[in-house]
């Protein structure tokens, strides 16, 4: 049986005990979405299905959520008739809240969620010519507080389970119209309904949307198995990559039980400068992070670790600065990809963004160090869906409402003492 971890339901007075893997819901209902067929075999067992009955169902289940995006098990064509009430009464296929969808002038499209808890997070959806990248949420909030980083500014709710995890994928194929029509049942649509993972427009995801991914681990960890499963969502290891500002101990783990590309948040080159602007570094240092980096397992030439540098006036923008990032790579022997990453500013923020020409400049003293060092071109500015700038719009609104409260009671205050 999986752990167990309590979770406050609205309408509830005292949290229920749910297992970590699933998706706590108000009815009472089994969140399939998330689960390993080893996992819905266990559940459809303990539901009363005898042993190979389990096993078939769940076998027959697992496809149809992952390789036909069906949601309602009455679309279950091969499923005995019966059968389908029965599993509709007990457990459910879902999907996060959709609370608003925005579209950006270049084509990026975002989305803010919600949990049946009643807890706001956000995705990303990013189209290019040859590609389609999909940045997802491991957390709701984070607990990091990097300065430069619209996100870190949020507190941090909970972790995310796979189901809610992996649910911003299946969300993002609903909308985009990627799932295999024909039916199960009907021979001559077949080929129709076979399911392919080249040719789509939601091609590549990265864990860098909301949240730390490593400080949720065997959830993002578990959501991602399903994503890369070939009779799951069928994505390779190779299009997917894995953000993590530097937590060290985990990052072994990471390589080895996932086996995904690794991103790390560099952002500064000395220690002064990156306890500021990333305050995990005083716990794990720019040199032990690097030391991590060049023992991650998977890592070489042909898979090479990003580094993300992002490009703050004055802070971490000078030569000497990309000097010292070519030393530090190089000194690791890492197989390196640096991207840098011109701010994206936020209302508040306490950095301005490099100059485009110091950007040129850091960017051609990397590239002359023998290392690639491409300018990300800021997308989704204008829904605030770019890199750093990730943080509910209902917090926002909370906070609004909260401020026109407090200021509405402050003249009622002085009303009565006038």
């Amino acid at each position: 049986m999986a752990d167990t971890a309590l979770m406050s339901i609205p309408g509830q007075v005292d949290p229920v005990p749910v297992a970590r893997d699933i998706t706590p819901r108000p009815d009472g209902r089994v969140d399939l979405l998330g689960l390993s067929r080893k996992r819905i075999t266990e559940l459809f067992a303990e539901a009363g299905l005898e042993t190979r009955q389990a096993k078939l169902r769940a076998k027959q289940v697992f496809h149809w959520i992952y390789h036909r995006g069906v949601t309602d098990f009455a679309d279950m064509t091969d499923i005995a008739k019966t059968m389908r009430p029965w599993l509709t009464e007990r457990f459910v296929i879902a999907r996060p809240e959709v609370v608003e969808a925005q579209h950006s002038s270049d084509g990026t499209r975002k989305w803010l969620l919600r949990t049946p808890d009643g807890h706001d997070f956000e995705m990303v959806f990013i189209p290019d010519a040859d590609r389609g990248t999909l940045c997802v949420s491991s957390q709701v909030g984070c607990t990091l507080n990097c300065r430069f980083c619209h996100t870190g500014t949020m507190r941090l709710v909970r972790n995310l389970t796979p189901g809610e995890i992996v649910g911003q994928v299946m969300l993002a194929r609903d909308a985009l119209g990627e799932w295999p029509k024909g039916r199960m049942d009907v021979p001559d649509e077949e080929d129709v309904a076979e399911y392919r993972a080249d040719g789509r427009l939601l091609t590549n995801i990265v864990m860098m949307g909301m949240g730390e991914p490593l400080y949720n681990f065997d959830n993002v960890r578990d959501a991602l198995k399903l994503v890369m499963d070939g009779e799951g969502l069928a994505l390779s290891k190779r299009r997917i990559t894995l953000s993590t500002s530097g937590v060290v101990p985990m990052m072994e783990r990471c390589g080895e039980e996932i086996g995904v590309n690794l991103a790390v948040s560099l952002h500064a080159v000395t220690k002064e400068v990156r306890d500021e602007i990333v305050p995990l570094n005083r716990k794990f240092g720019i040199e032990e992070l690097l030391e991590a980096c060049a023992a991650y397992p998977g890592a070489s030439n042909a898979r090479r670790i990003t580094f993300e540098y992002v490009m703050l006036k004055d802070k971490n923008d000078s030569d000497e600065d990309a000097h010292e990032l070519v030393r530090l790579l190089k000194q690791f022997k890492l197989p390196a990809k640096v991207n840098l990453i011109p701010f994206n500013p936020w209302p508040g923020a306490p950095y301005d963004c490099s100059t485009p020409e110091r950007i040129r400049r850091f960017s051609d003293i990397i590239f002359e160090g023998g290392i690639s060092a491409p300018v990300r071109t800021p997308r989704g500015r204008d829904i605030d869906a770019a890199c750093g700038q990730l943080r509910t719009a209902a917090e926002k609104k909370s906070r609004a409402e909260r401020d026109r409260e407090a200021a509405q009671a402050v003249a009622e205050a002085d009303q009565e003492v006038g």
